[in-house]
């Protein structure tokens, strides 16, 4: 397939624009304190992008758009958290895209795992984060904690553990947040909101 060099710059461009966005709110101290308008207006605008793109051509695979391109695809796949139908979507097209070498394995687990976690069930290779009752960043539950080693290294992820530290190193400048219940009755509220899940009675 002919490398498309008008759609790997309009894909680099996007991811580019939530790169910034993010690092300008990392900056001015915004980042942590919920889930910024301006960070999640980017993510909106570059989900309907993507779904004009998908529409119009499939999922954008490494032939098509490189290695680059197709990355900055999958970010902005994986940034649209406000917009369940499209990562459901997606989902058996990038595990397509893995099946056909278009895509690398661990975006596959990576979205698998963050539709798991935002529908409130248990994740497989332990790619989703939060912070815990410590303050500390942490793995959302695990539907296997014996096996989750063995799950990421089959998708080329490393242990854990090291993939723990990692995380709470990147996020040494980060606050959490300052009243945990709270914080998660929100994250409930919203993922409520935008569909994820269902209210629950009795949960406040």
């Amino acid at each position: 397939m002919t490398l498309d060099a008008t759609l790997r710059k309009q894909l680099l461009d996007l991811a580019s624009l939530d790169h910034e966005t993010r690092a300008e709110l990392a900056t001015s101290g915004e980042l942590g304190a919920g889930y910024h308008p301006r960070m999640a207006a980017v993510h909106a605008e570059n989900a309907e992008a993507l779904i004009r793109i998908i529409d119009a051509t499939g999922w954008p695979g490494t032939s098509r758009v490189g290695d680059d391109g197709a990355n900055a695809a999958w970010l902005i796949l994986q940034h649209a958290i406000a917009n369940p139908a499209l990562q459901k979507r997606c989902l058996p097209l990038i595990r397509q895209a893995v099946e056909n070498g278009e895509a690398p394995a661990h975006q596959a687990a990576y979205l698998e795992d963050r539709i798991a976690c935002f529908e409130r069930r248990p994740q497989k290779f332990g790619t989703q984060f939060d912070w815990d009752d410590n303050g500390e960043m942490s793995p959302l539950p695990l539907a296997d904690d014996a096996r989750v080693d063995e799950y990421r290294a089959s998708v080329g992820l490393n242990s854990l553990a090291e993939r723990t530290r990692e995380i709470r190193s990147e996020l040494v400048n980060v606050n959490p947040p300052e009243n945990r219940k709270e914080w998660r009755r929100q994250k409930r509220a919203w993922a409520e909101s935008v569909g994820w899940i269902q209210h629950e009675m009795g949960e406040d």
